[in-house]
Parts: structure tokens; sequence; C-alpha cells
């Protein structure tokens, strides 16, 4: 059900201009949030566990394991949504052949990418993100099974998801679904999707990053009830030395466009979904950890990452 808030912020991002944006009530998003479907998602999920490892340095000409034949698949589950909306979707792949510390001989490493035009200002976007790669703990090892069900084909299913729903419907802004290579190797896709937004001057708005969203449910101490973090940088990555200036003699420390970027999605949460909690937490990720927000900010994106309320680490 973590879809349901990605669709939602998705959804009323995309449908009104950053200034008019408010928490007035909006039928359509009580709309969105009862045509989300649970048993999709899990159904996403258990297709990208059964190829077996993600792994970005893993096989890619196999039609049934490895990086390729999954990625392959997230295409064609796109291509499949274009072709319910009459081809609303514009599906691309990005790439680049990368080599660095995690991936020691050159590889290419592909996103997959659906974008949904908007009708109104197109070149104000959204992008709804998860990554599609996997990994075991020895984060070199691409040929042991990694079947990442939570970390984080959990995230590409709510992508999916969000695209299913939000295709039926027209927007102001565009729309891109993006199913992200790399993370585990160095956030690799993330700054490829970065490269490609700023490449064709995408005025991105918002980043709703979902990286481990599969294991929420009962674990804020209310039966029945979801609970999500929903993390945010501070101060900006691309702050300049200006600006840092007036923000140590202002203020503004927790007034970043990621952090109230946060707090519409918390404000939305709480207005149109039954038992699902939202915990804002001031930080741009886990401690010690990262996620392909990282990449969005460096790129001077506001983004956000979204996280199950309670991780297990063992998982």
């Amino acid at each position: 059900m973590r879809a349901l808030s990605i669709a939602l912020a998705g959804a009323l991002l995309a449908s009104t201009p950053a200034a008019a944006q408010t928490l007035e009530e909006q039928a359509l998003l009580h709309q969105l949030a009862s045509e989300v479907r649970p048993e999709r998602m899990r159904a996403d999920t258990e297709a990208l566990v059964g190829f077996g490892t993600r792994h970005t340095m893993s096989e890619t000409a196999s039609d049934t394991r490895g990086i390729g034949a999954a990625r392959r698949w997230a295409q064609g589950q796109f291509e499949a949504i274009s072709r319910d909306c009459g081809g609303c979707l514009t599906v691309v792949t990005p790439s680049d052949t990368v080599t660095g510390p995690r991936v020691p001989t050159p590889t290419e490493v592909v996103d997959v990418v659906a974008i949904q035009r908007g009708t109104g200002d197109p070149d104000r976007v959204i992008i709804i993100s998860g990554h599609i790669d996997s990994r075991v703990t020895d984060v070199m090892n691409f040929t042991a099974d990694a079947p990442g069900a939570n970390d984080d084909a959990s995230g590409v299913a709510a992508v999916l998801e969000a695209a299913r729903v939000l295709s039926k419907h027209r927007f102001e802004a565009t729309l891109v679904f993006a199913a992200l290579s790399g993370e585990e190797q160095g956030l690799l896709g993330g700054k490829i999707l970065g490269d490609y937004a700023q490449a064709r001057g995408w005025r991105v708005e918002a980043n709703l990053n979902n990286d481990i969203v599969g294991n929420s449910e009962g674990q804020s101490g209310v039966r029945d009830t979801t609970r999500v973090r929903v993390f945010s940088e501070g101060t900006k990555t691309v702050e300049t030395e200006a600006q840092e200036e007036r923000r140590r003699y202002n203020g503004g420390e927790v007034d970043s466009a990621s952090r109230n970027l946060a707090r519409f999605v918390d404000g939305l949460a709480d207005r149109y979904l039954a038992n699902f909690d939202v915990d804002m937490i001031y930080r741009t990720d886990r401690y010690g950890r990262g996620g392909d927000q990282v990449e969005m900010l460096r790129h001077g994106f506001p983004a956000v990452r979204i996280s199950e309320g309670a991780e297990n680490y063992d998982r």
C-alpha cells in the first residue's frame, strides 16, 4: 500500500503549479487511493525475485536470470501500461558504461524510465523512482542469489503501481516513473537519470524515491496501520557560499525544498489515507547509508526517500 502515498503526492504535485499547491480537498486523490491494488504489487515483487539476482554486474543475456532480464521485464511492464492508456507513456532506457570502486570492469548501467508528458507545463517534472538492482552482503558478489524482495523490488513494484494508477489520468506537469540500476554499486542509476534530466532541461520539482518500502504493516503499534519514514535533507546539498552565509544569519536549516516536500507527503497521508502514518526523519538518509535521492539532490532537485517504518537489516 506504500504506492498510495506515492501516487497521491505525484498526482497533486503534477496537477497544480507549485505556487497553488494546497491541502484543499481533492476528490481525485480519494479516487486514486481506491485504485491501488496490493495484489499487483505482490505479483511484481515476486516476478523480480524470480530473476535470482539483479546485481548490476550480473547476467544480461539470459531471459530468466540477472539484471538484463529484470530490466527487460520492467520495460515490458511500462510498455503494457502505455498500451492500456492509449500510448500515454514514452519508455526510454538512459544508460552509461561505468567503472568505479564497486564496478572494477566496464559495465553498462541501464535505467528503465517511463515518461507521462504533462498537458500544460511539461518541462515541470515529478520523478517517482525505485532501484531494480539487488545484492548480497558482499557487494562485489554478482553470481549468488540476491532476491532483493524488500531492497528494492518493493520500491519498483510501488513505482509500477503508481504508473498503472496515474496513467489513467492527465496532469499539468510531467510524471516520470523510473526503475534505476546500479544503486548498490554507488548510486549510478540516480546519476544517469539526473544527467538525463539536466540535459533535457527538466525543471524537477520533486523526486519521490522508494527504497525498502515492503515490510511496514503493523509497525506503528496500531493494529492494521502502515508506517513509513520519509527522509529529507535540511541544508541543501548544492547550497552556495552566499546561501550558506544567509542561512547562518537568518536560520532556515529546516526549510529546504526537500523538507517541505516531506511535509507535503505527510499532510497528504493524514488527509487521504486511513491507518497510514508518515514519520518525517530530518536526515538525508539512514545513518551511514544512501539512496538514489542523494544523486537527485546533487543535481539540485528536491528529493525525499520513502522507506518502511521499522527496517530489519537482516532482510
